[in-house]
């Protein structure tokens, strides 16, 4: 009797750490450079699918297994090319474009930039027969929307404000034309994640809300002074226009621009973080 249940103890203690080591496989991403998450994207074999509680897009949520790791991505094929878009508010565009391609082009951008710690990885995949992009699925407890909506207030707003002036710094660089309150999501530690770029990268040489732009991260400032137009589109040019990059190069002169000119006035101190 008593070898039986130390033979039932074994068990389950044997049980237990599968599953907990299970649960840190599918849990701990921190563990995974973005090289292998890339990689994970590319190749893991999708196992499962669900839709997006959110998003107009036709976002689908799903579950990735390489038989060690398990884990979730977010799926968006949306390909819109329209000569006139007229919204539901009564506002029209002009060439309007909804598209996959520019979440992956945005990624590109912000490996580029010192933005992509703010990004989870997107690749190119496809799925049910369309291209897409797939990205990284994140744990997040709420997003900016439902922060707002329910009046939480930050813990820490001076970090808070570091985070969003990079957000924004990073906006304006892409043009995103629909860069709403659902597309900044909120970890549980109050890190801030951007996400859907589906309607940036508009051929605009000018800034859409110039009075975003208050300070900006001291390597993101260099990284945009280094950024070339050349690089850009051998990285970029197959989700990219030739129209598209130039605007890109072009808003970055402003955006450098009105930095050195905010340094020279009130000290890089005052600028820079």
């Amino acid at each position: 009797m008593f070898k039986l249940q130390q033979s039932w103890l074994r068990l389950l203690l044997v049980t237990l750490l599968c599953f907990l080591y299970s649960r840190a496989l599918t849990a701990d991403d921190a563990a995974l450079t973005k090289e292998q998450i890339k990689q994970f994207l590319l190749t893991a074999k999708i196992v499962g699918s669900h839709g997006s509680k959110k998003g107009v897009t036709d976002t689908q949520r799903l579950t990735l297994s390489d038989g060690t790791i398990t884990h979730d991505a977010s799926f968006q094929a949306i390909e819109e090319h329209t000569p006139l878009k007229k919204f539901a508010d009564g506002h029209t565009e002009v060439r309007f474009v909804d598209s996959y391609k520019y979440n992956i082009a945005a990624y590109v951008l912000a490996e580029m930039v010192g933005f992509d710690d703010m990004m989870p990885v997107y690749v190119e995949r496809k799925y049910q027969g369309k291209n897409g992009s797939l990205s990284w699925w994140l744990p997040v407890k709420m997003d900016e929307a439902e922060r707002v909506t329910k009046k939480i207030e930050v813990p820490d707003p001076d970090a808070w404000n570091l985070q969003m002036y990079k957000v924004r710094v990073f906006d304006e660089l892409v043009y995103d034309n629909d860069p709403n309150l659902t597309n900044v999501l909120i970890s549980a530690d109050w890190k801030i994640w951007r996400i859907d770029f589906s309607r940036a990268f508009r051929t605009f040489h000018a800034l859409k809300d110039p009075k975003d732009l208050v300070r900006c991260d001291r390597h993101m400032f260099e990284q945009l002074k280094a950024l070339n137009g050349d690089e850009l589109t051998a990285k970029a040019k197959s989700y990219l226009t030739k129209d598209e990059i130039q605007a890109v190069m072009a808003r970055r002169d402003i955006i450098v621009q009105f930095f050195q000119k905010k340094i020279t006035e009130k000290g890089e101190a005052e600028v820079l973080f």
